[in-house]
C-alpha cells in the first residue's frame, strides 16, 4: 500500500471512529462513513467492504493506540506494582470519562456477529491483558511486592472486574468512590503481607 493509500486509509478509519462514536455500531451504514469523509461511495469501497470490515479496523487502531499511551508511560525504573498501579490508573480514566467512547458500539458489534473465539477482537485483547498482567503479578511476587498464590486466576479477576466496572459506567453510571474502592480491593488482595 503506497503512503497516499495508507494516510487515505487512515483518514477513513478515523471519521469512521468518530461516526460509531455517535451512533453506535448497529445504526451506521457505509452512506453513513462516505458522507463524514466526503468521499465517493467507489472511493470507500476500494479500502473497505462494509461496516464489519470497517469497525474491525477501527478497533485495531484503538488497541494500537491504548498501547501506544500505555508504553510511553512506563519507566525503565518502574517496579511491576508501578506499571498495574498505572494500567489500572488508565483504566479508571477511561471508565470515568465523559468524552463518548466506542463501549456501547463494540457490545453492539459483538452480540450482532457472534465470532468465532480465534478471530474475536475483544477475546484477544482479553487474554492478551491476563497474560500481561499474569506476568506482571509474578514478576512482583519475585520481587516481594506481591503475594499470590494464582497469578493467572487473579489477573483474569482484575480483566473481569474492570469489564464489569465499564458496562456499570455505561449502563447507570459509576461515582469514582466506587471505582477507587474496586480497584484498591484488587490490588489489597495481592498485597504481599509484612
Amino acid at each position: 500500500m503506497s503512503d497516499k493509500s495508507a494516510q487515505k486509509k487512515k483518514y477513513i478509519v478515523e471519521k469512521a471512529r468518530e461516526v460509531f462514536l455517535e451512533k453506535g455500531f448497529k445504526e451506521v451504514t457505509m452512506k453513513d462513513i462516505v458522507e463524514a469523509c466526503d468521499i465517493s461511495r467507489g472511493g470507500l469501497y476500494l479500502y473497505f467492504q462494509n461496516t464489519k470490515e470497517l469497525f474491525e479496523e477501527v478497533l485495531k487502531f484503538e488497541q494500537e493506540d491504548t498501547d501506544d499511551v500505555f508504553d510511553r508511560n512506563i519507566t525503565k525504573e518502574a517496579t511491576p506494582s508501578d506499571i498495574l498501579a498505572l494500567f489500572l490508573k488508565e483504566q479508571k480514566k477511561e471508565i470515568l470519562s465523559k468524552k463518548p467512547s466506542l463501549n456501547v458500539a463494540i457490545y453492539e458489534y459483538f452480540f450482532r456477529h457472534k465470532v468465532p473465539s480465534k478471530d474475536n477482537l475483544l477475546k484477544k485483547q482479553f487474554d492478551g491483558a491476563v497474560y500481561v498482567i499474569e506476568k506482571l503479578i509474578q514478576a512482583g511476587i519475585q520481587s516481594g511486592e506481591f503475594y499470590c498464590e494464582d497469578p493467572r486466576g487473579a489477573a483474569r479477576n482484575i480483566m473481569y472486574v474492570l469489564e464489569g466496572i465499564k458496562i456499570a459506567s455505561n449502563t447507570r453510571g459509576i461515582p469514582e468512590a466506587a471505582v477507587d474502592r474496586e480497584i484498591l480491593y484488587v490490588m489489597q488482595g495481592l498485597v504481599a503481607e509484612e
